[in-house]
């Protein structure tokens, strides 16, 4: 019997590591066709490298992260904004907590929003006029130290 035990703890064990290893191409099926690229955040103590999704259109910027259901913490989304406005987002139909990056034109980032809630309807504003926002796993602002004034650059496909 404990040798049975032993076995079936052995395999939900392997079963619960497969299940938390995200494939390394992670891709999914709601974002197919949103155009990919990296997202580098220079830090007063170093740089981070992300890639992202590009919420180019209108149509992406509605849907953004809903119905994702997990997110790896290299991985994000931007919003630019053409032309700079104030920007509204809200976590609805978004399984996965998130922070917020709003950056200038200049690629600075101006206002962080952390830990928004998910599936809230609560409006998460800019705190002013903004060229994008980009969303990232939540908890990755304090874990990385990102802070404002620290600088933005997205590298989109072909450039």
């Amino acid at each position: 019997m404990k040798r049975i035990a032993t076995t079936c703890f052995s395999l939900l064990l392997m079963a619960a590591i497969a299940c938390a290893q995200v494939p390394k191409e992670y891709q999914p099926t709601q974002l197919r066709d949103f155009p990919r690229g990296e997202l580098m955040i220079e830090r007063a103590k170093g740089r981070d490298t992300l890639r992202i999704w590009i919420a180019d259109t209108q149509s992406r910027k509605e849907q953004g992260f809903m119905w994702i259901r997990d997110l790896p913490a290299d991985y994000g989304m931007v919003f630019p904004l053409d032309p700079p406005r104030e920007f509204n987002l809200w976590m609805k139909n978004t399984y996965v907590s998130l922070d917020m990056l709003f950056y200038d034109s200049r690629g600075r980032i101006t206002h962080i929003a952390e830990r928004a809630t998910p599936l809230s309807e609560d409006i998460i504003p800019s705190g002013g006029v903004v060229s994008g926002v980009v969303e990232i796993l939540a908890g990755e602002v304090a874990r990385r130290g990102i802070r404002i004034g620290d600088r933005l650059t997205i590298r989109s496909p072909g450039k």
